[in-house]
Formats: structure tokens, sequence, C-alpha cells
């Protein structure tokens, strides 16, 4: 029988890493940086790739590359492939070492303030030698990290479609609220309407967001025209701050504000403006005992802050 040519010794480890990089940078120059290498080296490495695999995977342009359909396919191979490396490297290092685990966990706004770290304080009573590695990010950017093992979950707002290779476990459901700095004009008035906020600037999510789409839609239903000079942020320590500081108005998950003294959360609704906060994981690799442990805790802790 003849021998696969994936399997015949041409396709290096490096080839399946450059992949990965190309496609998520979208430029060799971008790859070569990432990669610490130049950008020959870069190029020569598709080169061959593309030889072994007999097809052009990527599109060339003027600002970059594009994978084409087989780029598309052979990215989700790859990034499957090496997740699987980094789960196998994980798990003999923890049969090594039984004191040892580590779990990397992906998260954005929802879910950051409260629920994962009450989660991570809940297992660590009863795993100290455990390590949680935290990572912030966009919700599409850590799909993309997950898919390719670099964190083994995603605890945030679930919303919108995911490959099947993914799955989503909600835990509990949390509304959006319009928060200020307590010092605001309008923090403490009674009977407000969306027009008395007309005044003030907005922080708004990054364009790329769903909740972005969805107070966008909420504003368009109600007629309401947000000043121009608005700022967007994902990061919640810099939207806080900006709260404290300014006279700006923000969109955030309900629990953000609930417990802050310094900020106030208005008496406004945001009608069918709300989401399923809980877990995004891999669903064709088993997971890690430090995860499923971190995992347990979340699921323990959600169940308070649903009640």
């Amino acid at each position: 029988m003849p021998t696969p040519r994936l399997l015949d010794g041409r396709l290096k480890l490096r080839h399946l890493i450059l992949v990965d990089v190309l496609t998520e940078r979208g430029s060799v120059v971008s790859a070569a940086a990432a990669l610490h290498v130049t950008q020959p080296v870069v190029t020569r490495g598709l080169h061959d790739l593309e030889a072994i695999l007999g097809v052009q995977l990527y599109e060339r342009g003027p600002r970059g590359v594009t994978p084409n359909e087989f780029g598309l396919a052979f990215t989700d191979h790859a990034r499957a492939v090496l997740a699987q490396l980094n789960q196998a490297a994980r798990h003999i290092e923890e049969l090594a070492d039984a004191t040892r685990g580590e779990v990397v966990v992906g998260t954005h706004l929802a879910g950051s303030n409260l629920l994962l770290p009450r989660a991570i304080a809940h297992v660590k009573r009863d795993h100290p030698m455990l390590r949680v590695s935290v990572r912030e990010g966009l919700p599409d950017a850590l799909l993309v990290d997950l898919t390719a093992g670099r964190v083994d979950l995603v605890v945030g707002r679930l919303g919108g479609a995911v490959p099947e290779s993914l799955s989503r476990e909600a835990l509990y459901e949390e509304h959006i609220r319009i928060v200020t700095g307590a010092h605001h004009p309008l923090a403490g008035r009674r009977g407000l309407a969306l027009d008395d906020l007309a005044d003030y600037p907005w922080i708004l999510p990054g364009r790329s967001t769903r909740l972005r789409d969805e107070l966008e839609a909420y504003f368009a239903r109600h007629g309401f025209v947000a000043r121009p000079d608005q700022v967007e942020a994902t990061s919640f320590l810099t939207v806080r701050q900006l709260l404290i500081e300014t006279e700006m108005v923000a969109a955030l998950p309900g629990l953000i504000g609930a417990e802050d003294p310094r900020l106030t959360v208005l008496p406004l609704s945001l009608d069918l403006v709300g989401h399923s906060v809980g877990i995004t994981r891999a669903t064709d690799r088993q997971l890690s005992p430090a995860a499923g442990a971190l995992i347990a805790s979340l699921r323990a802790v959600a169940t308070g802050i649903g009640e």
C-alpha cells in the first residue's frame, strides 16, 4: 500500500504552525514577525507545503494572502493536530507529577468580572497547585485560539453560530444595563428615557462584536442617534475608568456595575438586549483534569450567580 503523501516524511510540524499563523495574520510579513523568522523563510515554507499537498492554499494579493477553499480546510486540520499535541504534552506533564496541572481559559467582557474570578478562587481552594492562565480577547479571536488548542475553554457571552467542532453550555442569563459613573448628572434620576442620554458620549463595544450590533439595532428601533464622539473599548478596566472620570455612558453586562460603588446602573430598560453567559469548548478533545476541575467550579459558582 503506498504511503499517504502527508505521512511520507516531508510534512513537518513547522508547516502546520505556519498555516495556523498565516491564516490568522493574513500576510507573510505579519506571519514572519509572529514566528520570529524572515519573510523568505515563510514564503519557502509555504511553497514547500503547497508542493506536498499538490494545491495552492492561498490567494496572493497586494494586501496580503487569503486562504482559498483548500487553505481553509487544511488550516482547520492543522489547528486540530496542534491542539491535540498541546493537549498531549500537558497530559503527560500531569501524569508525571500529579500536583502539576494547568488550564488556559479565554474570556471577554461578560463573565470576566464575577463568574471567572469566583470560579478560579473556588477551584484553587481544592487544587492549590493548579495553574490557571487567563487570556482576554475578542470573541472571534478566542474561538480561533480554542480551535487551535491555545486555550482550553472560553468563558463569556454565548451568541452567534459556532462550528460543529465546538460546543456551548449556558450557565445563566444576564441582562445588559446602561451604566455611568456614580457622579454622573443622570445618576439617581427616575423616569429616564433613552433621549435623556443624547447629550452624553457613549462607550461602545467593538464593531466586530454581537453586542454592538444589538445596541445599534436597539437605537434604530427607538430612533435614537448617539453622539459621534464615541469610544470603542472591550476592556472593562478601561471602560470603568472612563465612566469614573467622565460623563460617558456605557452598555455593560448588569453584574459588572451592580457591586461597584463608583458606578451606577441607570433605571432604563434595554429591551431584547441580553445574553447567556457560559462555556465554549472543543467537542473533539478530551478535557484535561485541570480543565475539568475549572469547569466544575464554573458550574458551581454560576448556580449562585443565577439565583
